[in-house]
């Protein structure tokens, strides 16, 4: 029998439903989180544009990017709270024997979302009511907890990856727990370093791949170009930095897990002199098709010589490793992501290179056709990231320690499949309501700003008292527009 399905076939019934939720509900969770992470400093850099020059547009970008992130919030809110639940509910057996061990994380995160929420709320409600400089103060200690957030959530995961701090006693329970070693595992600092500079970067293209379609539609007024060059400036000084992370991290897999590495490179046999290939397809018999091969490369790019060994899938039982299915899968993803990380360099130099050349933002449109789409193809490697991550440590929960089939519920998966269905329906609800808030904030804030040119203003009534009480301009006009 086919390996993949000789392995299906032994899968607990409830493996399959309990996967796909978890899949989905990360998945969907994971578009808001570039946003939650990166957003409060991109508005922050922003603010403190606006106050030290005095600029009404950059304080009107950071009023309105709060009430975005602040909405976003609530959203993430309700996605991070269903998979929190998810744990327990469908992979009691990791948190039943594992959960004294690097549940800290979990704690970590949620102190992290408290002080968030409480900060958010004092940054959105302080706008008018609060002086401009303990305003801006009160915002800094953002960007902080959110990556306070990010460092509970990351902790958690990469101890899932390369698992430490513990003891095993005669029964196979984890005893003698070191909580710091527990928390900083060898794949901590790659895991988590990697995922902050990508939120960043995917953020700042999001936000900036706005303005940009902006731009096509011919709204060149400077709200657009600045609303366009400070969240693109964050994303460029990031993204080669991104590059030579990804790098680091795909060597540190190759040390730590070697057969996550094996997989995302689909290696079937240990040898040295490993070609690379991109995309391609594994088969059972270790034979790839498709894809353009590179001789050597794999080893080059493992250890820096062509000699360097890599281990193969075959290094391990087949009960041990992904299925030649999730190999290919994970394979794709990784060079999914990797290609649109070298684009977005290649996208960052003609940018640089124009601003060298003419201190001034590109004119060309296919730059902000390009801009307009990185924002897209970043969250899709992000995506791409998670999939590698998660789909390369199967079939272990937790890294040669316990699989997932030990881990699963014992709920009957008719039950499972009824959750996941009701939660589809309420996801697209909350994604629907979530899109469609965002739609009528732009549409009052271009009735604001048309308002504003037909008043003769260069900036909206919102901007011309920032730290006051609106002013009489802003009031609802006489032909009862909003």
């Amino acid at each position: 029998m086919h390996t993949t399905l000789h392995l299906l076939a032994e899968a607990p019934p409830q493996m399959l439903p309990a996967r796909s939720l978890m899949a989905f509900t990360l998945a969907s969770h994971i578009i808001l989180v570039p946003m939650g992470v990166a957003l409060p400093l991109i508005t922050l850099i922003m603010h403190g544009y606006g106050l030290r020059r005095g600029d009404a547009t950059a304080l009107l970008l950071a009023r309105r990017w709060s009430a975005v992130m602040a909405v976003q919030f609530a959203i993430g809110v309700v996605t991070g709270t269903v998979l929190s639940f998810e744990f327990g509910l469908l992979w009691p057996g990791l948190m039943g024997r594992w959960g004294d061990v690097f549940g800290i994380g979990f704690g970590v995160e949620a102190w992290a979302f408290f002080l968030e929420a409480v900060l958010i709320a004092i940054y959105l409600y302080g706008w008018r009511r609060l002086p401009a400089r303990t305003h801006f103060l009160l915002g800094l200690p953002l960007p902080a907890t959110a990556l306070l957030g990010a460092f509970g959530i990351l902790a958690a995961n990469s101890w899932m990856n390369t698992p430490r701090g513990f003891s095993l006693d005669s029964e196979g329970n984890p005893v003698d727990v070191d909580v710091w070693k527990a928390i900083f595992t060898p794949m901590f600092g790659p895991q988590y370093w990697h995922f902050v500079v990508a939120m960043l970067l995917t953020a700042g293209y999001v936000v900036a791949g706005v303005y940009a379609v902006g731009w096509l539609r011919g709204r060149r007024d400077r709200y657009h170009r600045l609303g366009f060059t400070v969240p693109f400036t964050v994303a460029a000084v990031f993204t080669p930095v991104q590059f030579m992370l990804g790098d680091a991290i795909a060597r540190a897999v190759f040390q730590k897990q070697p057969v996550k590495f094996a997989a995302m490179e689909i290696v079937w046999n240990t040898d040295t002199h490993v070609p690379e290939y991109l995309f391609g397809r594994l088969h059972p018999d270790g034979t790839v098709t498709g894809g353009i091969k590179i001789p050597q490369l794999d080893s080059i790019l493992a250890g820096f010589s062509p000699d360097t060994e890599v281990h193969g899938l075959t290094s391990v039982p087949a009960e041990n490793r992904p299925t030649v299915t999730q190999a290919t899968l994970i394979h794709w993803t990784f060079d999914i992501m990797v290609g649109i990380g070298s684009v977005l360099v290649l996208l960052v130099l003609w940018y640089a290179f124009v601003w060298w050349r003419r201190r001034r933002l590109p004119a060309s449109p296919w730059f902000y056709r390009s801009a307009a789409c990185a924002g897209v193809a970043s969250v899709v490697a992000v995506e791409c990231g998670w999939i590698t991550t998660e789909v390369g440590r199967q079939p272990w929960i937790v890294y040669e320690n316990m699989r997932v089939a030990e881990a699963v519920t014992g709920a009957r998966s008719s039950t499972l499949w009824t959750m996941f269905t009701v939660v589809v329906i309420v996801y697209v609800l909350v994604f629907g309501a979530f899109l469609a808030v965002l739609l009528k904030m732009r549409t009052r804030w271009r009735q604001d700003d048309e308002r504003s040119r037909e008043a003769g203003r260069t900036a909206t009534p919102e901007a011309d008292t920032p730290y006051g009480p609106r002013s009489a301009a802003a009031a609802p006009a006489e032909d009862g527009r909003p």
